[in-house]
């Protein structure tokens, strides 16, 4: 063990050189994936407000089943950056036809974001009678895509909004 010992302390005396770049190379790496490491963790905590107005034709949205809280505006709150937020509404036929329900979106601000996240609704294309009262949930979706950072910094993108138009067949869309 002595002698183990002994041979790596002569290394070390004629290596110094060596050891003290490989000791240099280390702490610099460690420091390089420190910075990196902390700038992931802010940028994947990315979060950014969302707000809109829901416009109907053909039919009422609601925020309960009951229809007592009609809604004219939307408030996604917080979207964090690589997640998806749900909302339920409750939606009542006005029409005094059976119709289909169909779903847009429009006044995008900034208007390049449409092309980032994603809207979708899990209505099934069913009729629904006049009166008829349907549930349905939409989800809003913002990627975790390099792209869309660069998009949100570039920008300076600190909020978003956008109008969603829900109308029955009977009015086009």
């Amino acid at each position: 063990m002595n002698k183990l010992f002994g041979s790596f302390i002569k290394f070390v005396r004629t290596s110094k050189r060596a050891i003290l770049l490989i000791t240099i190379t280390a702490v610099i790496t460690l420091i390089i994936s420190s910075i990196i490491s902390i700038w992931l963790s802010k940028v994947t905590n990315w979060k950014v407000p969302s707000f809109g107005k829901i416009k109907t034709l053909g039919v009422e949205a609601y925020w309960d089943p009951g229809l007592k809280n009609k809604t004219e505006t939307f408030d996604w709150g917080v979207i964090w950056v690589g997640t998806s937020k749900n909302v339920t509404l409750y939606l009542q036929s006005i029409s005094n036809f059976e119709t289909t329900l169909y779903f847009n979106t429009t006044n995008w601000s900034p208007t390049d974001i449409m092309n980032y996240t994603s809207l979708s609704w899990n209505y099934n294309g069913t009729m629904i009678h006049p009166g008829e009262i349907i549930e349905v949930t939409l989800t809003f979706s913002a990627p975790s895509s390099y792209s869309f950072f660069l998009y949100l910094i570039a920008n300076d993108v600190k909020q978003f909004s956008f109008d969603i138009i829900i109308n029955s067949n009977e009015y086009g869309y």
